[in-house]
């Protein structure tokens, strides 16, 4: 520990005892869960267990809608202010390779610094497992975290590298080497750890076991692949659903008044070539063919759902639970057919909206709060729960109040950056501002009205817009100029 660290570590000591973290990534994850209202179709046991015991935030927002900028914010508790910053290699290209300094470079570094013994088993940052290097490369030994953690642990099993087990298929091929000769989904006739999730899974569960030995506060962090593409699972979960009486997408089709510009074609969706059917704006694909996708992605929710009850099970079996702060968080959204879009990558809620769950101890508060936060709050917030000082100013706020009083009520505003625009959503509204040639470069959404976003009405409610925008520019970080 350097000199910084034993100064926090000393300060803190005649303080109230530190929690431990559990720290779950979930790739791509939407909020569609069984705890979630008007979800229940999907099958998460095990959430639910959890999201009983704490809070569930049905408005959480990320900062990008891909997965290495959201989070890197979420790292840093920043919205982007360089373009690097909105780009998957975010990390990679800002942290990585970089001299450490006074500032942490992830609030994981500060835990670290302030006594914490840190672990990460997955994909917490951008890299499959933590290292810098190509999908089709050598694993290489230069971290993309690296003064983040103590430790950095993945299981590549049968397929090598970590990029290889993120776009695995069970026999052990995957994505590059099939030179994207594959389907976007698979239903595996093998257990959990015919998958990587079931290894990490493993991996995290003998890590426990050591941590619960130490007298040290640890964060353990624990990155699942799914539900990111491919979607593919274990067949004993594809066979909870019916996939027949699974809903389709409430806007099947475009927006109104909106620039395809601000949309997308599926390209990463279409990288799996031998997909049933082609996905794009000209035309939706077929409701059986949404179907069975849909039905892929839910069974992949429910595999990582089982594998987060693995360690939720540890946890209690170890008497650790009641000092974890436990944390699931979804890196961003995903579109199902939404406005005919199979990905992220949007500035619509479908991509920007995902998953957030926080159970902790010394808190009071239970059930859903339906308040507008953002992935950025949480560095204040774990920090607030482990009461280590920030150690400089952050874009977000604690949601410690939150998890004491779920329905408090806030002011509070969600901003995205992407596509060359910024976008915030308030309780009611969503504005978004682009700055690019093809018009209409403003964008209203009334969520009262409007709660799939299917109509831009900036056109119509100039004053609203006016007003609003006074709120968007405030989370102009000035990275389009």
């Amino acid at each position: 520990m350097n000199l910084v660290g034993m100064s926090c570590w000393s300060s803190l000591q005649a303080k109230a005892p530190r929690p431990n973290i559990l720290f779950i990534c979930v790739d791509d994850f939407r909020p569609e869960a069984g705890f979630y209202q008007g979800t229940q179709y999907v099958k998460t046991p095990h959430l639910d267990r959890l999201a009983a015991s704490g809070v569930s935030f049905s408005n959480h927002y990320c900062s990008v809608p891909t997965s290495g900028a959201s989070r890197h914010a979420l790292l840093t508790g920043q919205h982007p202010r360089t373009r690097q910053a909105l780009n998957n290699e975010a990390s990679s290209r800002l942290i990585s390779g970089q001299p450490e300094t006074e500032r942490p470079e992830t609030f994981i570094h500060h835990l670290r610094r302030n006594g914490y013994y840190t672990v990460g088993a997955g994909k917490i940052s951008h890299s499959a497992d933590g290292y810098v290097y190509g999908y089709t490369e050598p694993k290489s030994a230069l971290p993309e975290l690296p003064y983040s953690w103590d430790e950095m642990l993945f299981d590549p099993g049968k397929w090598g590298t970590g990029w290889n087990a993120f776009f695995a298929c069970a026999d052990g091929s995957n994505r590059q080497s099939r030179k994207n000769q594959v389907k976007p989904y698979e239903c595996g006739d093998v257990d959990d750890d015919g998958y990587p999730d079931g290894l990490t899974a493993r991996v995290a569960l003998d890590k426990l076991d050591e941590l619960a030995a130490g007298d040290q506060p640890f964060f353990l962090g624990v990155g699942f692949f799914k539900p990111h593409l491919p979607f593919n699972a274990p067949k004993k979960y594809w066979d909870m659903y019916d996939e027949s009486a699974l809903p389709l997408t409430p806007v099947p089709g475009l927006p109104l008044d909106v620039a395809r510009e601000s949309l997308h074609e599926s390209g990463e969706f279409a990288s799996y070539r031998l997909g049933d059917e082609e996905a794009g704006l000209d035309h939706p694909v077929s409701d059986a063919y949404a179907r069975k996708l849909r039905h892929a992605y839910f069974a992949c929710i429910s595999y990582t759902d089982a594998q987060i009850g693995k360690l939720l099970d540890r946890l209690d079996s170890l008497g650790l639970r009641e000092n974890t702060v436990i944390v699931v968080w979804g890196d961003h959204g995903w579109h199902l057919g939404d406005f005919r879009i199979w990905g992220k990558h949007t500035l619509f809620d479908r991509a920007l909206r995902s998953t957030l769950l926080i159970s902790a101890p010394q808190t009071t508060g239970r059930g859903d709060c339906r308040r507008i936060v953002s992935s950025v709050d949480l560095y204040p917030t774990l920090m607030d729960l482990c009461h280590i000082p920030l150690p400089y100013a952050m874009d977000g706020q604690s949601l410690k109040p939150f998890l004491n009083r779920p329905a408090l009520r806030s002011e509070k505003a969600a901003y995205g950056y992407f596509k060359q625009g910024i976008t915030v959503r308030t309780e009611r509204y969503r504005l978004t501002k682009y700055a690019r040639e093809a018009s209409p470069v403003v964008e209203l959404y009334d969520h009262k009205t409007d709660p799939h976003e299917s109509r831009n009405i900036a056109g119509t409610h100039q004053k609203l817009v006016a007003r609003l925008m006074r709120l968007l520019e405030k989370g102009d970080t000035g990275l389009y100029r």
